[in-house]
């Protein structure tokens, strides 16, 4: 399977959040996002991935303020600081179900470097 289908570029990122649509999750540690996030984001550190993408609509909705999205969103994107943690975030994503899950591969580097933030 080649990696294009799993990575979402900066221009295809942007225009997804100015839409309002789609689930943009933040899987970088806490003192990384305290410096500074993609808005619109949530937060789940990669290692709480696969519990957290495994709660319910309710239990997700109540602890992250978003409605969780189904199985077959094509307009769920994972990212981190430089694409690799993003990249198990996708997998263990699609290793639940979410099966067109993607990677924003530039991170939070490219996106702030691009003056996005």
């Amino acid at each position: 399977m080649a990696s294009s289908d799993k990575d979402i570029s900066y221009g295809e990122l942007k225009a997804l959040l100015a839409k309002g649509s789609g689930l943009l999750v933040d899987v970088r540690g806490k003192d990384e996002v305290d410096r500074g996030r993609i808005p619109g984001s949530i937060h789940i550190p990669v290692e709480h991935v696969e519990r957290d993408m495994s709660l319910d609509a309710a239990e997700f909705q109540s602890k992250f303020g978003v409605v969780k999205p189904p199985l077959d969103s094509s307009e769920l994107v994972f990212h981190c600081q430089l694409g690799r943690r993003g990249a198990v975030a996708t997998e263990k994503a699609r290793s639940l179900g979410f099966t067109n899950a993607r990677n924003y591969a530039g991170g939070y580097k490219e996106w702030s470097e691009k003056g996005g933030k």
